[in-house]
């Protein structure tokens, strides 16, 4: 049985063969499968470790907005002058967030194509420091866009584009921004600086160019870890203006003013505006003797329409160097929705900063004219935290949602290539399954094929056996016998007595080698060395009182039989003398063996009674069946019996000419 080729065959159809397969990510066609989970696990972890997208609900300043244009090309800028040369790190854009019914939060109005350009004043001409010209690389998103600046010295900076995006309401093109911030180190140097642009669709209400640099973006501080904690609100109304006092311990240089806002109440949803607690009119002093006989004004405050608040309130002021800081309630809020006279006020928290450091952090805060709730005292005001947990510093939060946005791209191409891999992997098995299947029931197959020819060959081995046995036993037993009667009759000449117990003896001991070394009958082990000698020493033997010829053609092609063969046609042709003494009374007898190239042809004839062709002996079948030749029995014209036995065959020196020629 070809194996082999079933075997090629089962693994063809059990699919190790190229299949047809979904699309690879070329990012990670480097990346193993353990490494890709492993990827994916360690976004998962990053992921709960980042600030969270919380977006600010309610009114309030929203940010700039150019003009509107019908179609996407069309130029438009934003300058902001930082007022000082800097060297920036890192420029970030935080985009105008909308609501989309199919895609949920989106950015809009976001630039398609986006350059940044930041020079100085005697370079008014400037320097590419990014350029995005492929919107697949930042659109969608509602993170802000890092753009890394790698310590360029600028005092001004450029947002230009040349392809817009669309409006979500109205289908219009516009440039829209929440807010530009501009980091040297850990400071935002854009925030509140004078700023410019080519086009400005609104000026006041939600939108204007300034509010790109007010501090207010549309996220609040999520910052996912840490404490939560609660916003401080005043218990009682006050009759004079109150003043929260914040004690550094040592004089410390702040320049930057945080205001965080309160959510109204602890129910949802909320019972007032989202302003509460705001007080319209402040301002902020800082002096180093605890009764502030030395106070400087550092910043003062007007909050004059809701525009101007948001959760994170921020506010830049020139450097001062102070152990003491006061902020001063000059205005206190009003709540028309309880009373007019309830002028209750509250923050979440107070950071006063210097280089990205909130110096106010864990430090002690008292208050004038101002009452707490016992589960609301003033010390919240200086724990960084909220009611999310820890407040990070603004560059991180916005890092942080960066980072998110990356990770939350680069997450459902790893699982998408996972799923791939595993879908592979689950055909891959479902392939083995049915080639193990296939295999299982080829190797039963071959199995059941072996055992049956097993069962052949034995059958064919037991035949072959019986027939030996009975051939050259038979004759010699035969032979003995008529040697005997012969010996009997001749027992008075001692010469004839003498040469046939001589025969007698010899075809005695060779009766027994063949009976102890009848299993090696097979490979003709030392029984039969020529077919020719072997046939004529026979026919005496056998047919000692009859008289008889014998005639061979083509003795060189005999020798180039099989041993196998030649022994089986030696049989043959015992068994034909065997049966002509036996039964066919006859007195003479004929041998003929012609051998060519092509076929052998035995001749065996007698004189006697005769034989049809129905009653050609089993004996004689079973052997010309083993040599697997055409056993025919001829009419004699005078009478008696022509057995004709013809052989087909290749010599070996034939049967290399033939492969020579293929």
């Amino acid at each position: 049985m070809p194996f082999d080729r079933t075997l090629s065959t089962l693994l063809l159809l059990g699919g190790w063969l190229p299949a047809m397969a979904a699309p690879v990510d070329t990012a990670f066609n480097a990346l193993s499968l353990p490494e890709l989970e492993q990827r994916r696990d360690a976004i998962g972890a990053e992921l709960e470790q980042l600030a969270n997208y919380s977006l600010r609900s309610g009114v309030g300043a929203i940010g700039y907005r150019s003009n509107i244009h019908d179609d996407e090309f069309h130029s438009e800028w934003v300058e902001i002058n930082l007022q000082a040369e800097y060297p920036l790190d890192q420029v970030i854009l935080v985009p105008v967030i909308r609501r989309d019914a199919k895609q949920g939060f989106q950015a809009d109005g976001f630039p398609k194509h986006l350059r940044l350009i930041a020079g100085t004043e005697q370079d008014r001409v400037g320097t590419v420091v990014a350029e995005y010209t492929d919107d697949r690389h930042f659109l969608p998103r509602i993170a802000p866009l890092s753009i890394p600046c790698n310590g360029i010295t600028a005092s001004w900076i450029r947002i230009e584009t040349d392809r817009l995006s669309l409006r979500a309401f109205d289908e219009k093109h516009a440039f829209e921004l929440s807010e530009i911030m501009a980091f040297s180190g850990d400071v935002n140097v854009a925030l509140r600086r004078p700023i410019a642009a080519k086009s400005n669709r609104f000026e006041g209400r939600a939108w204007s160019v300034n509010f790109a640099v007010d501090g207010l973006v549309p996220y609040l501080m999520d910052a996912v870890g840490g404490e939560k904690s609660i916003a401080f609100i005043s218990l009682h109304p006050v009759t004079s203006p109150p003043a929260l006092t914040i004690d550094l311990g040592e004089s410390q240089a702040v320049s930057l003013l945080h205001l965080h806002a309160i959510d109204p109440s602890d129910v949802l949803p909320q019972a007032l505006a989202s302003d509460f607690g705001i007080p319209k009119k402040m301002h902020l002093e800082g002096a180093n003797q605890p009764d502030f006989s030395d106070a400087e004004t550092l910043i003062d405050l007007r909050l004059e329409t809701i525009f101007h608040m948001g959760p994170i309130m921020m506010w830049n002021f020139p450097p001062a160097t102070n152990r003491f800081y006061r902020l001063h309630i000059d205005a206190p809020p009003e709540i028309p929705s309880y009373n007019a006279e309830d002028t209750r006020f509250g923050f979440a928290e107070i950071e006063l900063l210097s280089g990205g450091i909130n110096h106010a952090l864990g430090k002690p805060i008292t208050g004038s004219d101002v009452h707490a709730k016992p589960n609301r005292p003033l010390s919240v005001l200086t724990d960084g935290r909220n009611m999310y947990g820890t407040i990070l510093p603004v560059r991180e939060w916005m890092n942080q949602l960066v980072r998110r946005h990356d990770l939350e791209k680069a997450r459902p191409r790893v699982e998408a290539e996972l799923n791939r891999r595993y879908a592979h992997q689950k055909t891959k098995l479902r392939r083995m399954g049915w080639l193990a299947a296939l295999l299982t029931a080829a190797i039963g197959f071959t199995m059941l094929i072996d055992w049956n020819l097993r069962l052949r060959q034995l059958a064919k081995l037991r035949e072959r056996f019986a027939a030996d046995l009975h051939d050259e036993l038979g004759a010699n037993i035969h032979a003995i016998g008529l040697l005997s009667d012969a010996a009997k009759s001749a027992h008075d000449a001692s010469d004839e007595w003498n040469m046939l117990h001589q025969r007698i003896r010899q075809l005695t001991e060779r009766t027994g080698t063949a009976i102890r070394h009848f299993s090696n009958i097979i490979n003709a082990d030392g029984l039969y060395q020529g077919l020719v000698e072997d046939m004529q020493r026979a026919a005496q033997r056998i047919t000692a009182n009859l008289e008889h010829t014998i005639s061979i053609e083509g003795e060189h092609y005999l020798e180039q039989l099989k041993a196998r063969t030649r022994i089986d046609l030696f049989l043959f042709y015992k068994e034909s003398l065997i049966n002509i003494c036996r039964h066919s009374n006859a007195t003479r007898f004929s041998t003929t063996l012609t051998a060519t190239p092509r076929e052998i042809v035995l001749t065996v004839s007698d004189n006697g009674k005769g034989m049809s062709g129905e009653n050609i002996p089993s004996s004689l079948k079973r052997r010309a069946r083993l040599l697997k030749a055409k056993l025919s029995v001829e009419p004699v014209p005078t009478g008696g019996t022509c057995l004709k036995l013809r052989l087909r065959h290749r010599s070996k020196k034939r049967k290399m000419n033939h492969e020579r020629v293929h």
